[in-house]
């Protein structure tokens, strides 16, 4: 029988991927000055995520989320925001367009400054071992600023803030007829070239006209102590509400760890990372844990295997939850499998042609079990001229990486590989 939740009940559990902070007394006067700032959502916004979610999870609406890796504090600026946020919206028209079905708009975004990694430490050429980049709220990436510091807890929260400051008045002003130009471009060399164009005609001329449809923010919520401040009560719940929706990662998913303690309290709509060391009877009580009153839109499965991996994994697990009786939403991250190394320049990279293949892979599983792929779960950035992802109608070979590869942390789609991923996947689930 679980225990007494509380938001800090999570510190009895054995924690994975979390910063420890040398100096003690500063970082608990980060937290106590953390705790005492606004929340940066509403509870009732988070209701109404997972009111959408359990639309998905029935497949009546597509779930879109993606955004950075990683973000960067130097990305918090109205050019790439309004970029990030253009992008999104535009992949969820061109669903909805093609297939008739509403999307749901998730953004990484706002407070996805925090990464899991292999190793603690690395060993830099002139540094020595140094503490491996986790993020920029914990550590900065140039060798010289890899101490874990707790004060950067704070710059996150400001630049959390500052983004969804932006994106509110964004959404709500946004001239529909540049929300909706969707750039095509540079897929000319596609195939399907003119199919696209008029359907980037067709879009913009459906959707000019229209009011925004919300963007809501997510990231995985790996520092738990950061996360235990911005969880607050409201009536009988406890909301976490630096974000709308919070993910498990692949590595902290443990049963009686920190992780699931912590999560299976709040009342947020939640994801779990699903990759191919999930037993099913590991999955099962997980769900039961996180999800015992059986509550459609709670809890979001992000299968992330591989594409050579989907039919092998996937099934098992499909049956698996449909013996617990809980309801789940589907999502396929299809990025955090594909990963790779340039032979020539060894850049970590994707190939866009993996990731597609990984979530028709993903439709056509679902299909068979009589489940609904609910959405996708990508890494991408709204700028036209990053080259960090192989492939697409754009054609970036190993070559090209090197002349615009941003990225702190793993590679991510630029905008016109989004896009065609978009219509991609909109044409699969057609």
């Amino acid at each position: 029988m679980a225990t007494t939740w509380e938001p800090g009940s999570w510190r009895s559990k054995p924690g994975l991927q979390m910063a420890t902070w040398e100096d003690s007394e500063k970082a608990n006067n980060v937290l106590t000055k953390l705790s005492q700032l606004p929340p940066l959502v509403q509870p009732a916004e988070a209701d109404n995520l997972k009111a959408m979610l359990a639309a998905a999870g029935r497949g009546e609406k597509f779930i879109i989320q993606g955004g950075d890796c990683a973000e960067r504090f130097l990305d918090c600026n109205q050019d790439r925001l309004e970029k990030q946020v253009k992008l999104i919206m535009q992949m969820g028209m061109i669903f909805e367009h093609v297939t008739g079905k509403p999307p749901v708009c998730i953004a990484r975004i706002a407070g996805q400054y925090g990464k899991p990694r292999s190793k603690p430490t690395e060993v830099v050429e002139g540094y020595g071992e140094i503490m491996s980049f986790k993020g920029e709220n914990i550590n900065g990436f140039a060798p010289a600023d890899r101490k874990w510091d707790p004060e950067r807890l704070l710059q996150g929260y400001w630049h959390s803030a500052a983004t969804l400051n932006f994106m509110r008045s964004f959404l709500q002003y946004a001239d529909g007829t540049v929300t909706s130009a969707i750039d095509i471009n540079s897929l000319m060399a596609s195939t399907e070239f003119e199919d696209l164009k008029q359907k980037a005609q067709d879009i913009s001329a459906k959707f000019s006209g229209r009011a925004t449809a919300p963007v809501f923010t997510s990231h995985e919520a790996m520092q738990l102590d950061l996360e235990e401040v911005l969880t607050r009560g409201v009536a009988d719940k406890f909301y976490n509400l630096g974000a709308h929706l919070v993910w498990i990662g692949d590595r902290t998913r443990q049963i009686d760890g920190a992780h699931v303690e912590y999560f299976r309290g709040i009342a947020n709509p939640v994801g779990v990372k699903v990759g191919p060391s999930m037993k099913n009877n590991e999955l099962q009580e997980l769900l039961q844990i996180l999800n015992p009153n059986k509550e459609e839109g709670k809890v979001m499965i992000i299968t992330r295997y591989g594409a050579e991996k989907v039919e092998d994994m996937l099934p098992g697990h499909i049956e698996a939850v449909k013996a617990t009786g809980i309801p789940v939403v589907w999502q396929c991250d299809a990025v955090h499998g594909n990963g790779i190394v340039a032979q020539s320049n060894k850049y970590k990279t994707r190939r866009v042609e993996d990731i597609w293949c990984e979530i028709v892979k993903c439709i056509g599983v679902h299909k068979q079990c009589g489940t609904f792929l609910g959405g996708i779960h990508l890494e991408f950035t709204g700028e036209e001229t990053v080259t960090e992802c192989l492939g697409g109608s754009v054609g970036l070979t190993e070559e090209m990486l090197t002349s615009n590869y941003e990225t702190l942390c793993d590679p991510r789609l630029n905008y016109a590989q989004a896009i065609e991923t978009a219509f991609k996947v909109a044409a699969a689930v057609n």
